[in-house]
């Protein structure tokens, strides 16, 4: 077997053992301390020795991980973000309609909707329960198809394929099961929490899609997977790290959420998550405020989220000289309203890298009628000033439940974390 092929299979078991930001989180905690990891306390102070490694989530749904090499000047940084487009479940969801309970939903991030349409559907996430007078987090996640977002038979729609605007609040709602239960799910999550209905204080609970990630194309070159966006990224920033060993500089991967619904949270990248935290590990290592400055100054940041592949249907919606193909590496991602941070410094810097390790890039920039999206490196900065670089891979399908990418791309990410976290 080809590595590639190994790398993306490692890649789609984590994504199917990952469906919601809070098992992401817990999935890669569990690593660390297997790797010898130590888990630090944002309320207790950091006791962090060089040549030691070190994480801390905060939220349960977004981490940060670091090693400390004996010298170093400055920190090489890697930010992902854990989180992917769909629907939350809101409180009291119960629906009662002509025999069937439905789900009361909402839109988390900007989703392509009508992918959501027929396909198993379950949920995960983190529930809050009275435990005799405590207050306890269980993660819940339930591996079997659940759920249905059930479309309107074209017989009863002859214009479906002319284009719909849906409604969330009325088409998107999802089928649980029949009855008139009012209170049937919040009885399910309760005994997958192991409580009693009245114990279940409060949740963070998802929808999340059961189609099986798959390889295919002619050659295997293509994989469908959902949340791709931007777990591809986190995932390779984690393996990454667990193989580093870093000679000049502290590596740290900071993996934010709610990347999709503006990053504004104390747990997204405008939060002073990565400041505090690099700060504490100045603090804890005994650097007065000059060499502190020194260090930041001396430090480097890759924003990692994926972009478009250029698509051979809508190639018109790409950039008519800068036409990103999956399987063709990494990419480096510019905007001249600063959505991107890559300029021509960081841009060189990290070619010389890229070069220097054979590892293949291309270039990604919005077609100029086009608005893209922003992503974790612009929002970063605003809080910890320091020379970054967006990157991604290309793929299809983004915001889409069952997204599309190349097989050979999650190892040209691999290549380049581990060669940028040994620096």
């Amino acid at each position: 077997m080809e590595n590639y092929i190994q790398d993306t299979k490692d890649l789609l078991d984590f994504i199917k053992n990952s469906p919601s930001p809070f098992h992401v989180v817990d999935n890669m905690k569990r690593e660390l301390i297997k790797a010898g990891f130590k888990e630090l306390t944002e309320t207790k102070p950091f006791n962090i020795e060089k040549g030691s490694s070190y994480f801390i989530t905060r939220n349960s749904s977004s981490l940060i991980a670091f090693t400390i090499p004996e010298s170093f000047k400055g920190f090489s940084v890697i930010s992902a973000h854990t989180d992917s487009p769909t629907f939350k479940i809101k409180p009291n969801p119960e629906i009662e309609a002509n025999g069937y309970i439905k789900l009361n939903i909402e839109k988390y991030g900007g989703m392509l909707l009508s992918p959501w349409f027929d396909r198993p559907l379950s949920v995960a996430g983190r529930v809050f329960i009275n435990n005799n007078g405590s207050i306890e987090e269980k993660l819940i996640n339930i591996p079997r198809p659940l759920l249905s977002i059930v479309n309107l038979a074209i017989h009863q729609n002859r214009t479906a394929n002319d284009g719909i605007k849906y409604s969330v609040q009325k088409e998107l709602l999802p089928i649980f099961t029949q009855g008139n239960d009012k209170k049937a799910f919040t009885n399910l999550i309760a005994k997958e929490a192991n409580c009693k209905p009245e114990e279940l204080l409060d949740w963070d609970l998802f929808l999340y899609n059961m189609s099986e990630p798959t390889i295919w194309g002619l050659n295997n070159e293509f994989f469908s997977s959902p949340k791709i966006d931007d777990l591809q990224c986190a995932y390779s920033a984690f393996k990454a790290l667990l193989d580093s060993k870093p000679s000049d500089r502290i590596a740290i991967i900071t993996l934010f959420d709610n990347e999709e619904v503006g990053s504004g949270t104390r747990q997204g990248a405008l939060s002073d998550f990565l400041t505090s935290i690099m700060e504490r590990i100045m603090f804890a290592l005994h650097l007065n405020e000059d060499e502190k400055y020194i260090n930041i100054a001396s430090s480097f940041m890759i924003s990692a989220d994926n972009g478009h592949g250029v698509h051979p249907n809508y190639s018109d919606k790409s950039d008519v000289t800068n036409l990103p193909k999956l399987n063709n590496g990494i990419l480096i991602k510019y905007s001249a309203n600063q959505k991107y941070t890559t300029d021509a410094a960081t841009g060189a810097y990290l070619k010389a890298l890229l070069q220097k390790n054979n590892i293949p890039y291309q270039v990604f920039v919005n077609n100029s009628d086009q608005l893209g999206g922003s992503t974790l490196g612009n929002l970063s900065i605003q809080k910890i000033s320091i020379p970054t670089c967006d990157i991604g891979v290309a793929q299809l399908a983004m915001h889409s439940p069952y997204e599309c990418g190349g097989t050979k791309d999650t190892t040209a990410l691999l290549k380049l974390f581990r060669s940028f976290l040994a620096l």
